[in-house]
């Protein structure tokens, strides 16, 4: 049963948590569910199952510097569905979400080698990985603030998602929660970060959102969803020093308060004081 605490636990949490925020953008809008379905949830337990299961200390940094870059790939993956939509081939809604989700996760992962590859020859010449990640933050906080200066309506959901696409969100997030911790096991620190905020959640909100409330809702959340998931890269720079000291189940309390009254917060104050009035 050594397996079960640091592998099952971390991911039945995911799953369960994943479930549990779909209903944001749908229930409150594209603004503020947005921001609400982006603040540090999965990554809690993916970091404690990270941290129980790291090779050594460095794979736990490794790890936790990768999410931010992650986090900046997928804030990429997130645009592409603002963008992509009216240069889709034509067709049933069953057929135009189908290429949407092929283009846009094999954006995703060409996204993520480009990464990887940089991040890869960066640490090689010496730069720390740990100044990468934080780069990598900034950048998120950068592109996700341009997206929310468009003009894009945000309604909110008049249809509930169904059952079985919650069942297929939280699937996916403990699916990838597992992954990590297996690859944090076998050392690959970088790697388990990256599969720890693969767009499990991002995926089916714009899948579910866009299959029962139209394309509207879904990219309309886009910018804030971009902008605050932010604080997830936040939370994993911030748990490196707070972990050794408070431990990962204290610790992530403290952390999960940083990480959003850094930017979940500021953000939310933005976007309400009129930086998006005319849309988003």
């Amino acid at each position: 049963m050594d397996w079960f605490v640091p592998f099952v636990v971390p991911a039945l949490l995911a799953g369960l948590v994943a479930v549990a925020v779909t209903v944001a953008v749908e229930r409150f809008g594209g603004v503020v569910g947005g921001l609400l379905g982006t603040v540090p949830t999965t990554i809690v337990p993916a970091s404690w199952g990270i941290w129980a299961t790291a090779s050594d200390p460095g794979t736990y940094v490794e790890a936790m510097a990768a999410v931010p870059v992650g986090m900046l790939v997928n804030a990429c993956f997130l645009y592409l569905w603002r963008v992509l939509p009216p240069h889709l081939p034509t067709g049933t809604l069953s057929v135009t979400l189908a290429w949407m989700v092929g283009v846009s996760l094999a954006g995703w992962a060409l996204l993520s080698l480009a990464a990887t590859a940089v991040v890869s020859g960066a640490s090689a010449v010496g730069v720390p990985v740990l100044a990468l990640g934080a780069l990598a933050l900034a950048l998120n906080l950068a592109v996700g603030a341009a997206a929310c200066l468009a003009t894009v309506p945000a309604p909110k959901g008049d249809n509930p998602v169904t059952l079985p696409t919650l069942v297929a969100r939280g699937s996916l997030a403990a699916s990838a929660i597992v992954v990590a911790t297996v690859l944090a096991a076998s050392g690959a620190g970088f790697l388990s970060g990256l599969a720890s905020v693969f767009p499990a959640i991002f995926l089916t909100t714009m899948v579910a959102l866009w299959w029962s409330q139209g394309a509207a809702v879904p990219s309309g959340a886009v910018g804030p969803m971009m902008l605050g998931g932010a604080s997830v890269g936040a939370f994993a720079l911030l748990s490196v020093p707070v972990f050794p000291w408070l431990g990962p189940w204290l610790g992530s309390a403290v952390v999960w308060g940083l990480s959003v009254a850094v930017v979940t917060v500021p953000s939310g104050l933005w976007l309400r004081r009129g930086a998006m009035s005319e849309g988003l």
